[in-house]
């Protein structure tokens, strides 16, 4: 279990209780799976669009605050993501205000690209910029494959939308970008749940495809 001794001393001194996290600290809902059959069927009823690159320009305070409590449990979703893609048992968290899982250090694997996140102080800015929280479908991709014309509560919502985070590693997130899979994806051996992970987004939020991002998926999917 990680602990940090003084990052726990000033909590304490500052009226914040550190705890390790229990077996079932207030739970967060896991995310969903979805079978390749199931993601094929999904991809082939999505509405089909060329690239768009026209229209509006993209604006990322149209999504609204980063990380709002939209779930109304009292932490942000950045901490919620935090817990849920934690390694199992590897967090330490706190008390914060009326945030019962603020979480102070943990283990990740990014699956990204397989690497061990072991941080023990994410209230460090270096720390905490090495585990980030990924928009599946980036904000500016599902801007351009529909969001646009949302109103800005559906954009919100779609934002801080659990199923379409993930805890990533920090520098592999920022190479991503706003990239779709024809212009980045994973490692190999995560392709396919990236893949249907990709098409559950797009497909619960009725967001576009261009014929490039569908190849893209349609041969990741062959890698299930």
């Amino acid at each position: 279990m990680l602990r940090h001794a003084g990052l726990a001393g000033l909590l304490l001194l500052a009226g914040c209780s550190t705890l390790e996290a229990p077996a079932e600290p207030d739970p967060v809902a896991p995310a969903p799976t979805l079978s390749a059959v199931r993601a094929t069927r999904l991809l082939d009823d999505l509405p089909r669009a060329p690239r768009a690159w026209g229209g509006p320009s993209y604006d990322r305070d149209a999504f609204g605050t980063p990380w709002a409590d939209t779930d109304g449990n009292g932490c942000n979703q950045r901490d919620d993501v935090l817990l849920r893609d934690a390694v199992t048992g590897s967090t330490t968290v706190a008390q914060q205000g009326g945030c019962g899982h603020d979480v102070l250090a943990g283990e990740w694997l990014d699956p990204y690209t397989g690497r061990d996140l072991a941080l023990d102080d994410l209230k460090d800015p270096g720390q905490a910029q090495a585990v980030q929280i990924d928009h599946v479908v980036p904000l500016a991709e599902a801007w351009r494959s529909g969001a646009a014309g949302w109103s800005a509560a559906r954009r919100r919502s779609f934002a801080n939308d659990l199923p379409g985070l993930l805890a990533v590693d920090g520098p592999t997130n920022a190479a991503k970008s706003d990239d779709d899979p024809a212009a980045w994806r994973p490692r190999a051996a995560y392709q396919c749940a990236y893949a249907t992970r990709w098409i559950a987004v797009k497909s619960a939020w009725s967001l576009a495809v261009d014929p490039s991002e569908v190849a893209a998926l349609e041969d990741m999917l062959g890698r299930c």
